[in-house]
């Protein structure tokens, strides 16, 4: 029998085996009827639902990379987790995805090149991830269980990311449907801050403020953004990591439609940091720019930075002019840190804890501090001092040592990065991944003012990030060669 006979022989036996679909469809119908009448809207929901989840199932597990889309899309869609029941299992349903975008990978292990998987970072994140595990068993640990729930923002996700990143066929146009994915949720989120600030809080964002939020997104009777990301210093932070992400797009792009784009997204993501009230998330742009002009070796961009710079920062430093503005003048203060109550009160946090640990080399143990620690072990010393800082955190769960390693680990991707980088011959693949890379270091500084490294979205994107710049090499095109040289 040929190919062209296929269909048609398919067909012929799923005309004759129709009753079976018969079958399945009354079933289904009986079975939708029994759940809705049993449990009403749920149910409706579930009959909903899951041919839908049927469909992802099959289709990440037939193709890897759809899996890891969804994983991205799914982290921005947690914040709106302050919309449903309390005990919607959304971090489950990331993890699921997850794995099972690592269980296809392996799957459909003929056609994908393991190859990859000898390159640098990835023994960077084992080394990481080793001490982690290793931090299980470590005595001073209230409440052992816990540690499931904070090493996966730590190292496990990282190293899972990581792999599939490594082994999948992603090709150049699979890297732009990530980058668009990431602007237009950031665009969203700046819209939804928009929201929140001129026109109206939602019910369940008012719920969440009246719960202890307004503590710290209240100020002076000002609102500070927090969009549907978990917290104003994380939504900041990510507003002006993009920003930073479109400033250098607009400056390189050959297009001039392009760079328009790039630059109306630049500012709206900028008023969306500035609506954040984050003073901290400056440090994005103020460590990430200069990072970029660098190691981009062109003296033309370094000038050209500079003569940007310059005048800004002495306009925020060194003049009291948009004052009455609230979020101008949240930004100036971030200059000033000496000056600033709240950033008093951390010096005095971290003061406890340096005593506390003094004695404690690898920490109190991975789930004692934070929302881990608040929920499993509340009454221990470790939970009930704020982190206010990504690296307190680790100090406090894994102790020095850890925090060292981590640090460590966090400058061996970047210089991985850097090195993969100037190897490259292709100008354009250069841009991306010297923004990428500037994107991280401005977000890897800010960590140490809010807890966002380990916070989704911003975990998802940085954790993908480091794969593409620490791996971009097989990206790259064949550096041109003399016309005489050509065989």
């Amino acid at each position: 029998m040929g190919m062209s006979d296929r269909p048609l022989f398919i067909a012929d036996h799923l005309r004759d085996n129709r009753w079976i679909f018969s079958l399945l469809t009354v079933l289904y119908a009986l079975v939708a009827g029994w759940l809705i009448g049993t449990w009403g809207t749920k149910g409706a929901l579930i009959i909903v639902g899951l041919p839908i989840v049927i469909t992802l199932l099959i289709s990440v597990l037939m193709e890897p990379k759809i899996g890891l889309l969804v994983y991205v899309h799914l982290s921005f869609l947690i914040g709106f987790t302050r919309f449903l029941p309390r005990d919607t299992p959304v971090g489950t349903g990331l993890d699921a995805i997850l794995l099972l975008s690592l269980l296809g990978t392996f799957l459909n292990g003929k056609r994908m090149n393991w190859k990859r998987l000898r390159q640098p970072v990835l023994w960077v994140l084992i080394g990481w991830l080793s001490y982690t595990i290793l931090e299980y068993f470590n005595p001073e640990a209230p409440h052992r269980p816990a540690w499931f729930y904070n090493v996966r923002a730590f190292s496990l996700s990282w190293f899972l990311i990581a792999i599939i990143v490594m082994a999948n066929p992603i090709s150049r146009n699979d890297i732009r449907l990530f980058i668009r994915t990431w602007f237009v949720w950031s665009f969203l989120a700046a819209l939804w801050a928009f929201k929140q600030q001129y026109i109206r809080l939602e019910p369940a964002e008012l719920a969440w403020l009246a719960e202890g939020g307004a503590r710290t997104h209240i100020l002076w009777g000002q609102l500070r953004s927090f969009s549907f990301y978990s917290d104003a210093g994380q939504f900041g932070s990510e507003m002006a990591g993009v920003t930073l992400i479109c400033l250098i797009f607009f400056f390189e792009d050959k297009s001039w439609l392009h760079r328009i784009v790039y630059l109306l997204l630049a500012i709206i993501l900028f008023w969306g940091f500035a609506l954040s009230g984050t003073r901290g998330a400056l440090f994005v742009l103020l460590a990430g720019y200069p990072a970029y002009l660098i190691l981009s070796r062109s003296l033309l961009n370094i000038v050209r930075g500079v003569l940007i710079a310059i005048p800004i920062l002495a306009f925020l430093m060194f003049t009291h002019i948009g004052d009455s503005n609230y979020q101008i003048y949240r930004i100036r203060t971030a200059l000033h840190p000496s000056e600033d109550a709240s950033f008093l009160v951390r010096l005095e946090n971290q003061q406890k804890l340096r005593n506390y640990l003094k004695d404690k080399p690898f920490g109190a143990g991975i789930g004692t501090s934070s929302g881990a620690g608040n929920r499993f072990s509340p009454n221990h010393f470790a939970a009930q001092i704020p982190t206010d800082s990504w690296y307190v955190q680790l100090w406090i769960e894994t102790g020095i040592v850890g925090l060292t390693l981590y640090l460590l680990m966090l400058a061996g991707i970047i210089l991985i990065g850097i090195y993969k980088i100037w190897q490259l011959n292709d100008p354009t693949l250069i841009t991306l991944m010297l923004a990428l890379l500037a994107e991280f270091i401005g977000i890897a500084v800010v960590s140490y003012t809010n807890p966002i490294l380990g916070q989704f979205p911003t975990s998802t994107i940085l954790f993908i990030n480091s794969i593409l710049f620490t791996t971009c090499e097989r990206w790259d095109t064949p550096k041109p060669q003399p016309y005489a040289n050509r065989n």
